[in-house]
């Protein structure tokens, strides 16, 4: 196996995050299990099985390896990717896509979907991506993804079996969805971001910038620049409903240890261990 960039991974309620993200420098990140990925930072190797990726945003340390990827799939003799992306974005990443191949000689086929805010993206019969807008100093979207469940209405919870059978063959509907918020992938935001997506916080599990930590660092400047400070997670502290909350997207101005010297300081249960940092 090559393994040619940082993956870090971590377990939780039946999925797998794997991925890494430091600010201007790279973000990327899948699950694997659920056959989708957020942003295209840089590519490792081991990601190029995933098919479905949802950008965030266009700053290069979340698309630039958006041509790697596709020209590796088509190279493995794989199908063209699908890839989402803000509606800004498309053009000029088909321009993209054209002179990367005048350039490397090869074709780059996938298929480019522009998403916009309130928009929901059916991957499957049992899972559906909610997409939001979020704060940035390019357009830049959010994403949530929801399990899908059919349940019995409870009108009909009384029922036997071959009564129900006799509503459905006569046209009756006699379930109603229901929908669980698994993964929340909020990309680069400041806080009003977050918070207009109120699913963001119910997520089992959300990934979440936290670009600064240290307090000489003002949060007006934070925020006006498109990025959520430490403080921001503390005053919501009481909002975060998730199971699993990582934090990431450090700016390199703070070696790993001072992050993590910082947070657990501020932070000492970090959020009832539910808080665990990407360093």
């Amino acid at each position: 196996m090559v393994n040619n960039l940082p993956v870090k991974s971590i377990e939780h309620a039946g999925l797998t995050v794997e991925g890494y993200s430091r600010a201007a420098v790279q973000s990327y990140w899948r699950i694997p299990e659920l056959k989708i990925g957020f942003d295209l930072g840089a590519q490792p190797w081991s990601f190029m099985g995933t098919e479905n990726w949802f950008v965030s945003h266009g700053h290069l340390d979340h698309i630039a390896a958006l041509p790697v990827y596709v020209s590796r799939r088509r190279l493995m003799k794989m199908e063209p990717p699908t890839i989402y992306l803000p509606e800004v974005c498309i053009e000029p990443v088909r321009g993209l896509l054209k002179y990367t191949t005048r350039l490397d000689r090869g074709r780059l086929p996938c298929e480019l979907v522009a998403v916009a805010p309130g928009q929901e993206i059916e991957l499957s019969r049992e899972l559906v991506v909610t997409v939001s807008a979020t704060t940035h100093t390019v357009p830049s979207l959010g994403y949530v993804v929801w399990e899908r469940r059919k349940k019995l209405r409870p009108e009909y919870a009384e029922l036997a079996g071959h009564e129900i059978r006799d509503l459905r063959q006569a046209g009756t509907d006699v379930t109603h969805e229901t929908r669980i918020p698994l993964v929340a992938y909020l990309g680069d935001s400041s806080p009003p971001g977050l918070d207009a997506c109120p699913a963001m916080y119910e997520a089992k599990i959300l990934i979440m910038e936290m670009t600064f930590v240290a307090k000489g660092h003002r949060k007006e400047k934070i925020h006006k620049f498109g990025h959520i400070h430490l403080d921001d997670v503390l005053e919501r502290r009481e909002r975060f409903k998730n199971e699993l909350i990582l934090a990431c997207h450090f700016s390199t101005r703070y070696h790993p240890n001072r992050v993590k010297s910082i947070v657990e300081e501020r932070i000492p249960d970090m959020l009832d261990g539910r808080l665990n940092l990407w360093l």
